[in-house]
């Protein structure tokens, strides 16, 4: 059978390729592989350190010395969720309730300050601050959340002592009561930093 012939019968079925790219002129690309799905306004993955490094990592571990926790009695449905959840963190690290001590403060704004005495008194490993501000007509909530970050972050780098972030800044009240765990993500953070501080001190004794 000559060049260009088909058997009888067959029938010839031509496929269209697909069209080139408009700017690269090329073929369509592979498919991208699919990043691991993370909450919204996240990124996946967790962070990769080389073995060849000297490592210090801090760890959410049980500690015998005490823990604070200030929180606002402002929006006291989610405050009592947010400590509720803190607590019971505490209580599943094996950090016993005679070693927790709980301040509460009038607002998210008092809370710096609260935070920042507490420190001072140097009988805390480590101070969480609980609270939530919810987004209203004003401008109040930009300088209240704001205010509560910055003054809280001041509190931690003049005394040391590390203070965990567990202020919830929400549009709305079901956002917040739906972000209740973020009491016992600030916990967690609490003890690894407290944990970490722990083993820089020791590092820097052994010398």
């Amino acid at each position: 059978m000559s060049e260009g012939e088909q058997w009888p019968g067959e029938q010839v079925v031509e496929v269209e390729a697909p069209p080139p790219d408009e700017d690269t002129g090329e073929g369509p690309a592979a498919p991208e592989p699919e990043l691991e799905r993370a909450p919204a306004g996240h990124a996946p993955g967790d962070l990769s350190i080389p073995d060849d490094v000297d490592l210090i990592e801090g760890a959410p571990h049980t500690t015998r010395k005490r823990i604070a926790i200030v929180c606002s009695r402002f929006n006291g449905d989610v405050s009592n969720r947010l400590l509720e959840s803190a607590l019971a963190e505490l209580e599943r690290a094996g950090i016993e309730r005679e070693h927790v001590t709980v301040m509460p403060v009038p607002g998210a704004f008092e809370l710096p300050l609260g935070a920042m005495a507490l420190a001072k008194t140097r009988r805390y490993v480590a101070i969480v601050a609980l609270g939530c501000v919810i987004r209203g007509e004003t401008a109040h909530f930009e300088y209240v959340a704001g205010e509560a970050a910055s003054g809280l972050q001041l509190a931690a780098l003049e005394t040391g002592v590390p203070v965990s972030f567990g202020v919830l800044t929400t549009d709305n009240l079901q956002q917040a009561l739906s972000r209740a765990d973020k009491g016992a993500e600030a916990v967690r953070t609490a003890l690894e930093m407290a944990d970490l501080f722990n083993q820089l001190r020791a590092t820097a004794k052994a010398g």
